[in-house]
């Protein structure tokens, strides 16, 4: 999770909001992301998304079985499916996102019995710094 705080301080250097991920397989780092919507004006350019497709370039396939992903903030719902076609193992997140986190906030996305895929959620990791992390750059911009 330090990794991936450190790539939000990157996405927020950028003036993005500030999320970082990373996804680790076999105890190494195979994918990292931050958010990079406004840079690229591309609308799918979250951490989540960035880090699943360098890990799948990585591997070779974009079924990550094994994979743990690592994020600061709760997924939104465009995220946790990618979680989902990846075939990521775990999810750990730090803040969960009232506003459009679909793990645990707003929905529970993740937990449907009819997906054919199961992914662990660890929450809470480093959750603290991760939520202060987004909160101070909003409260910059608002100044």
């Amino acid at each position: 999770m330090h990794e991936a705080l450190r790539l939000a301080s990157r996405a927020e250097q950028l003036g993005e909001v500030p999320v970082g991920a990373v996804v680790v397989r076999e105890g190494r780092i195979i994918g990292r992301g931050h958010n990079h919507p406004l840079g690229t004006g591309d609308p799918t350019a979250h951490a989540e998304i960035i880090a699943l497709r360098e890990a799948a370039r990585t591997e070779g396939n974009y079924r990550l079985p094994g994979a743990h992903l690592f994020v600061t903030l709760e997924p939104c719902l465009m995220c946790a499916g990618a979680c989902l076609h990846a075939r990521i193992q775990t999810l750990v997140f730090g803040a969960r996102d009232p506003k459009t986190g679909a793990v645990r906030s707003l929905s529970r996305v993740l937990d449907d019995p009819r997906h054919n895929h199961r992914i662990e959620i660890v929450e809470g990791v480093l959750a603290g710094e991760c939520g202060e992390k987004v909160r101070a750059f909003f409260r910059k911009r608002r100044a």
